[in-house]
């Protein structure tokens, strides 16, 4: 008898289990998905003048490294175009 009645009040609970489980996993997936780890909020931020004027100059090295290579000139390009 006690049995029966532990099961027929435990019934109830089983049945809300899924549904508040899903709606707590969903919470907590919403909560967490606003956190921004380190690296996504450097990669914001904007660079720094003297980092992008470096990479400018490191730039210009590869295109005239490349020209030398193949032998073709900024004018030589444009008279292709």
């Amino acid at each position: 008898m006690f049995l029966a009645s532990v099961l027929s009040a435990l019934a109830p609970l089983a049945l809300l289990a899924c549904p508040v489980g899903m709606g707590l996993m969903m919470w907590m997936m919403m909560r967490g998905g606003k956190k921004q780890p380190v690296s996504a909020k450097a990669a914001d931020r904007p660079a720094s003048i003297e980092v992008l004027r470096e990479e400018q100059r490191r730039l210009d090295e590869q295109i005239s490294h490349l020209e030398s290579d193949t032998g073709t000139t900024a004018g030589a390009e444009g008279e292709r175009r």
